[in-house]
């Protein structure tokens, strides 16, 4: 039998390996980050300290709007996703003849190469030659070419589409997952009860979902929330900022304008803002965990 000691030893050199790996990739990193947002990094050698000099220039020109834009963008695009990924979830359970064909069918956007996908919707979304702007005119909605990508109101929208169409399959096989986890003991006892499909999903599917549903919606936050590709590649933030998020704006100050401390400042509080998200998530699920209400 190992004493106490040991076996706390024993322990911390089981998890010391991953803890220098947080430590180096994500520890260090981020205290550095926080440190280089009070400087005037840019392409020079030396910088100085500036205090809080560049979070000063964050909220006084227009980086406020471009926050209110992210958080539309990124409530619409989770929202969808959740919908229509329950809504897979629940059909791709159902005992229809090919269920398994309809399943491998939801697979191509979550597999395929993202730039490849997304490149792809910008083929479409060309007014000049795309799909979108063809079938529109054929079926007599614009009486010409429609160019989606080029106009504020319709980018934002077009971008939103390609980031639920790169991220519902996911969605939804992991509801599928939790669907299938839920016991057919409570639907066989319900249908006995003479409950039809929209109550068991009410009374049944639909809480029982709830911990999952909490899960995904927190991860697909993040990665919305830090959507950089999807963006970039079909608007880079056109035309005129109104597809900038606060991700883009960020890489075109750090990278594109050579700004290092600039852009370490809008990093820092981009994590800010995740932070938040996550604690909210965490709260709620422990409040789940003893069986408080939400």
């Amino acid at each position: 039998m190992l004493s106490d000691r040991t076996g706390r030893l024993f322990a911390l050199g089981l998890v010391a390996p991953a803890l220098l790996v947080i430590l180096g990739v994500v520890a260090y990193p981020l205290v550095d980050s926080i440190n280089l947002s009070f400087t005037n990094a840019a392409l020079k050698k030396t910088y100085d300290f500036v205090g809080l000099a560049n979070y000063e220039k964050i909220f006084s020109g227009n980086f406020a709007s471009v926050i209110v834009r992210t958080f539309v963008w990124t409530f619409f695009s989770v929202a969808l996703k959740m919908l229509i990924g329950t809504a897979g979830a629940v059909l791709l359970n159902a005992a229809v003849p090919g269920r398994a064909l309809f399943r491998i069918l939801t697979m191509p956007p979550w597999i395929m190469p993202i730039a490849i996908g997304i490149f792809m919707w910008g083929w479409m979304y060309n007014g000049q030659f795309g799909m979108i702007s063809g079938l529109l005119q054929n079926a007599g909605i614009t009486q010409g070419p429609l160019a989606l990508l080029s106009r504020g109101e319709t980018a934002f929208w077009a971008t939103i589409v390609t980031d639920v169409w790169v991220g519902v399959p996911m969605v939804t096989i992991y509801f599928l997952a939790a669907i299938q986890a839920i016991p057919r003991d409570l639907y066989e006892a319900a249908w006995v009860d003479g409950a039809n499909r929209g109550m068991r999903f009410r009374r049944i599917t639909f809480p029982l979902m709830v911990p999952s549903a909490l899960t995904m919606s927190m991860l697909s936050l993040i990665f919305t929330f830090n959507s950089f590709d999807i963006i970039w590649i079909l608007t880079q933030g056109g035309p005129s900022g109104d597809t900038t998020t606060m991700i883009i704006d960020t890489y075109r100050t750090a990278i594109g304008s050579y700004k290092y401390g600039e852009g370490a400042a809008r990093a820092v509080l981009i994590c800010f803002f995740l932070s938040l998200f996550s604690l909210a998530y965490f709260r709620v699920v422990s409040r789940l965990n003893r069986g408080e209400r939400l």
